[in-house]
């Protein structure tokens, strides 16, 4: 997965690496706190990505979500998901930022 990731992220944690510790231990704690399961917190947080509208996001719960077992299909329902909330338009750009990590 490291091989996908931007430049400009792999950037700033080697640069900024006591915000990037701080930062990904924080990641860290908020997911270790509740009850759901890596699959189900990484569809969590796909569906967040989608509702923001967040291209560089999207694509990075997507490879995450794929990592913890979530299907193809589970992927592209989150999407869908996100439909009346957000719009044809806008769920049809995450649709095909998904896309591009499925393929």
């Amino acid at each position: 997965m490291t091989e996908k990731l931007p430049k400009t992220y792999k950037d700033f944690t080697s640069r900024y690496q006591t915000i990037w510790k701080a930062y990904d231990q924080l990641g860290a704690a908020v997911h270790q706190q509740g009850p759901l399961d890596e699959k189900t917190r990484d569809l969590v947080k796909l569906g967040m990505a989608v509702g923001a509208q967040l291209e560089g996001a999207v694509h990075s719960h997507t490879r995450k979500a794929l990592s913890s077992g979530a299907t193809p299909e589970e992927i592209r329902h989150v999407v869908l998901l996100a439909l009346p909330t957000i719009g044809f338009p806008s769920m049809m750009a995450a649709m095909t930022w998904v896309e591009d990590e499925l393929e």
